[in-house]
């Protein structure tokens, strides 16, 4: 299935009020549940042992200005107002950060890049001339390929932190609610209940999972807006009824006091705090499903009013009540008349809180599926109509597994909060990183503004995860050992697939040596469509040829298909087929190449295998037209019935609604479109093997071409005498038809990589032992690309890299 891509947000200043409120409303379940919880545990965590709530109230007032500071600079002004801004065509991330500046700067990684992929409509760039300084910081990054390798590990590092977060927060979460049960039951029943209950919780909470959350999803912003109020009602309730004086404490000198009295003490102490921004990444990581609009004004007059009312209560209850610090927990300021409801709206809030963040976690491993960043794993996609829902299954059973693990392993809110601030923290650090970068490379702006955003924001993140890591060994250590061994992972199967892509462009075979294929050297043409993946964009892989080798015989119809991915969000439908002829016309070989962004939902076989014949047959008519108008795809007068050739025709885009008839009606958008001429280009990452790509000649304005079916035409047209193409053309189709009919058989390289001798002991240990491994327990190609297996038809293949 090939779902809608969604509503697109970039003109919100166009949208109602109306739909504002209510978009600002739905963010409230989605965006928000994570952060809004973060009361449950903040004072809890940092009080837990470094310092201690004394008479004089220095420590909590001190936590309280510390909490509204970070709250106010890091999620309101720095998300809301700065990085919401560097969106990717309506979305956000970190995968978003990345694409916007791979599409500024020359420094992706992903092997078959085309620069026909710039002539996508969601591929814009803001043509600004750039300062001096802009444009030597683009030049210095285009220039040493050790920085586009920096680059990626630093995107890699935010990824496994957010995979990390996705293990932490659904147990800290359920694990800090559920600890309200100690005011209901002893001491000794309450540590035999806790553990069970929070994992009985979460192992509901993955279970359900593959329902997806749109079955649920209504229920999720109502329960965040009564837990919002009720905090906001419980925060109003303690300020007045114990200390009205406690908004004295947002004053910046209580830090300083807090500092100076506890020291090393409160420094350490900061790694409980910036568990209160816990969840800020999301406003950025889900701006897709929103708009900038809603986000900010959900955070701005909801959000962030109740949290701070929150914990200004509890502050205020703590400064009366401070005989009662050994027992510092969110409950204990919650009346014991209302404690229960408290207790079941926590719950529910904790589980949304979870929900959103292990489908952020689904979200981001797709994404580094796409640019080849993670080993195969099975996509299902949940909702038909609601666009990104995914669920992926080993991926659900492993989270599942370790926060069980996390739960039980750690049994308190101390250790669990150590680790998630500080993959908190880290995920945070490279944001700013690839913001600073998107200021200066993408908005153009002076060096001193990157410089000044970087400095400002990345010391204060800095001061968080310095006071993190002095918990390694109460915590801390857990993410790290995660991030440690998905970047092995990632790096190890991104380093093998670039090989592999530079084994198969070495490897290629010419054009002329398909052509020569036939009859006398024992060749038969069978009925049917053989459909042959592939990597590259252009040549004749090598699995075909070893393919003919071995079995003396291949399909009338014939057609290399590249699935590839564009380093855009997504990439229209209309826009997604390049497709073109491998020789002349009476060879009926094609080539297809189907471009999909990093958060396009891949289509399922019998859907592709329908509309790949359908956009042939477009092709076709397009084709014969061009042909009959003087000129072809093949860039040559007779190139269509040519019996050789000695390069590919030009590929075209053929849209999902271009049907054409014998005389196609054309809409004009401007002037007219050059003919593509076939250049050779360095395919980044290949070791600077050029790869044959189709690419518009340069200063030359581009125009689309629209093609609409007019019935009534094309049976007048079908009448008319003098159409002389329309005898071949027709024949091309009915051949066509025909295989179709017959049936389509996909053919996939199985392949086995291995290190070519002399080679280094890591790199033998990286594709011999890691890459085979991972290649061997993942998920296959045709798993992925949806293949039936009463269609496949895999060639064995030894790639030495």
């Amino acid at each position: 299935m090939d779902l809608d891509c969604g509503k697109c947000w970039d003109s919100s200043k166009k949208e109602s009020w109306n739909t504002i409120w209510i978009l600002a409303y739905q963010s409230l379940g989605v965006v928000y549940g994570d952060l809004s919880i973060s009361p449950l545990y903040v004072y809890k965590s940092t009080f837990a042992e470094d310092i201690q709530h004394s008479d004089t109230n220095e420590e909590i007032f001190g936590v309280l200005s510390f909490v509204f500071w970070t709250l106010t600079l890091l999620p309101l002004f720095k998300y809301v107002f700065i990085v919401l801004r560097a969106d990717d065509n309506g979305e956000g991330g970190t995968f978003a950060l990345y694409s916007l500046i791979c599409r500024h700067v020359r420094v992706s990684l992903l092997p078959n890049r085309q620069a026909a992929d710039e002539a996508v409509s969601t591929y814009k760039l803001e043509h600004h001339p750039g300062n001096r300084n802009s444009l030597k910081m683009k030049s210095l990054l285009e220039k040493h390929k050790a920085l586009h390798t920096a680059l990626l590990i630093l995107v890699l590092l935010g990824t496994c932190m957010v995979i990390g977060d996705g293990v932490l927060t659904p147990a800290i979460s359920v694990f800090s609610a559920v600890s309200g049960l100690e005011f209901s039951m002893s001491k000794a029943h309450h540590e035999y209940a806790v553990i069970p209950i929070t994992c009985v919780i979460l192992l509901c909470l993955f279970a359900l999972q593959h329902y997806g959350t749109h079955r649920i999803g209504f229920f999720f912003a109502p329960i965040v807006l009564i837990w919002l109020l009720c905090i906001s009602a419980l925060g109003l309730y303690n300020i007045f009824h114990w200390n009205p004086h406690v908004y004295k404490a947002l004053s910046p000198y209580y830090m300083f006091s807090f500092l100076r009295k506890t020291r090393m003490g409160g420094w350490m102490s900061l790694g409980g705090i910036l568990l209160c921004i816990t969840g800020s990444e999301a406003m950025f990581a889900d701006l897709g499903h929103f708009s900038y609009t809603a986000i900010q004004m959900a955070f701005t007059f909801l959000v962030y009013p109740a949290l701070i009312l929150a914990y200004m209560g509890q502050a205020a209850y703590l400064s009366k009540n401070y005989h009662n610090s050994d027992q510092i927990s969110f409950y204990i300021a919650v009346p014991e008349s209302v404690r229960w409801p408290v207790l079941i709206v926590a719950i529910l809030a904790s589980v949304v809180g979870s929900q959103a963040i292990i489908s952020g976690t689904f979200s981001i491993i797709n994404q580094s599926q796409s640019l080849s960043c993670f080993p195969r794993v099975k996509v299902v996609h949940t909702s038909d109509k609601i666009h990104g829902q995914i669920y992926i299954p080993e991926i659900n059973w492993m989270l599942m597994i370790l926060c069980i693990a996390v739960t039980i392993g750690f049994r308190d809110i101390k250790h669990m909060g150590n680790a998630s601030g500080l993959a908190v923290m880290a995920v945070m650090l490279v944001t700013t990183c690839l913001t600073s970068l998107v200021i200066i490379l993408c908005w153009h702006k002076p060096p001193i503004v990157a410089l000044s955003f970087l400095l400002f924001f990345g010391s204060i993140e800095l001061l968080y995860f310095s006071a993190s890591l002095t918990k390694f060994t109460e915590g801390a250590w857990l993410p790290i050992l995660l991030a440690l061994f998905l970047m092995t992972i990632m790096l190890v199967w991104h380093y093998a697939t670039v090989k592999k892509y530079e084994y198969d462009l070495h490897n290629k075979v010419s054009l002329e040596w398909l052509l020569a294929l036939g009859p006398s050297l024992g060749i038969a043409r069978v009925p049917g469509i053989g459909v042959v993946f592939t990597d590259l964009t252009s040549g004749i892989p090598a699995n075909f040829s070893r393919f003919v080798t071995n079995l003396p015989a291949f399909h009338r119809i014939l057609v290399f298909v590249c699935v590839k991915s564009v380093p855009v969000p997504h990439v229209p439908p209309a826009e997604r087929y390049l497709v073109g002829r491998v020789g002349p016309a009476a060879h009926r070989s094609y080539r297809c190449i189907v471009r999909y962004g990093y958060r396009d939902v891949h289509q399922d076989v019998d859907s592709f295998e329908s509309e790949l014949v359908d956009r042939l047959a477009d092709f076709i008519r397009y084709d014969w037209n061009l042909a009959h108008e003087g000129t072809n795809s093949c860039g040559e007068d007779d190139g269509l019935h040519s019996n050789a050739s000695s390069s590919e025709c030009r590929l075209t885009v053929i849209g999902m609604a271009a049907a054409l008839s014998s005389t196609p009606l054309y809409e004009l958008d401007g002037i007219l479109e050059p003919a593509s001429v076939s250049v050779e280009f360095p395919s980044t990452g290949n070791g600077g093997v050029p790869d044959e790509v189709e690419m518009e000649p340069i200063n030359v304005r581009q125009r689309r071409v629209r093609f609409a079916v007019d019935n009534c035409n094309a049976s007048e047209n079908d009448a008319r005498p003098n159409m002389g193409h329309d005898s071949p053309m027709r024949g091309e189709l009915g051949d066509l038809a025909e295989a179709q009919q017959a049936g389509t058989v996909f053919i996939l390289g199985h392949s086995h990589v291995r290190a070519k001798q002399g080679s280094s002991i890591l790199k033998r240990l990286a594709i011999n032992i890691g890459y085979n491994f991972l290649r061997s327990n993942c998920r296959g190609t045709d798993v992925v690309l949806r293949v039936p297996p009463a269609s496949l038809l895999e060639v064995g293949m030894v790639y030495v890299v």
